[in-house]
């Protein structure tokens, strides 16, 4: 899912916030205009005071800082009578970090994980398991046949929370397993979008539960002729 650069930035911006008043940190202001002799030359994310009382000038950053983003971050903090800090996630490079230390500009570092907002990873997961539901639907939609061998394998897989514990039941190498499970996506019975063996994993539970529910739908037709044979007699 593509997130636009103004949603991202709304996105860093309310949970970097949010996290610094984790840390202790007081939201004093926020979108603050510096001007000097009535002209504007600068605007601060934030302005934030620590339990020592000391104020910082906030940058706040939805990629990484880089050089020229920690000049500015020193620049605007100084013309406003501010320490400056930034909130990032992370340093572009080391001459970025290197430029942080020496002039004294305190970067708070962000896991990837912290820049995703609740409406967008909501929309991120409502996708990702609207495709699944689809990739499932279709599987249970085709008749598919599979063989002994193969039906044992996909047990085995779906058994094995591990490709390590698949390796040691089955008693093969990694790379063999590897091999087993290419011979399945070249069958067609696990897609060959199974990047992972989670995924292959999934794709494993499903076939076996459209295997299954095969078995039942032959059975119910069989039974229901059976009995509409009885119903003649």
């Amino acid at each position: 899912m593509t997130i636009s650069a103004k949603r991202k930035w709304r996105s860093s911006e309310r949970i970097a916030l949010s996290f610094l008043e984790e840390l202790g940190y007081r939201i004093i202001d926020t979108h603050v205009r510096v001007k000097q002799h009535g002209f504007e030359i600068a605007e601060i994310d934030a302005v934030v005071e620590d339990n020592s009382g000391v104020k910082y000038a906030v940058e706040i950053k939805a990629g990484r800082i880089d050089v020229n983003g920690v000049r500015q971050a020193y620049v605007n903090a100084i013309v406003a009578g501010y320490k400056p800090l930034v909130v990032a996630k992370g340093y572009a490079d080391d001459s970025a970090r290197e430029l942080a230390e020496r002039l004294g500009v305190k970067v708070i570092q962000l896991s990837d994980y912290f820049l995703i907002e609740a409406e967008e990873l909501e929309n991120i997961i409502r996708d990702t398991l609207t495709n699944t539901l689809a990739d499932f639907l279709s599987i249970i939609a085709e008749e598919k046949q599979i063989s002994p061998e193969d039906l044992r394998l996909l047990e085995q897989i779906v058994s094995s929370p591990t490709m390590k514990d698949l390796a040691e039941k089955l008693g093969l190498q990694i790379r063999d397993v590897v091999r087993e499970i290419r011979k399945l996506q070249n069958k067609g019975i696990i897609p060959k979008n199974a990047k992972n063996y989670g995924k292959t994993r999934l794709y494993a539970a499903m076939r076996l539960i459209s295997y299954h529910l095969q078995i039942l739908k032959k059975l119910i037709s069989s039974l229901y002729g059976q009995y509409s044979r009885e119903e003649h007699i």
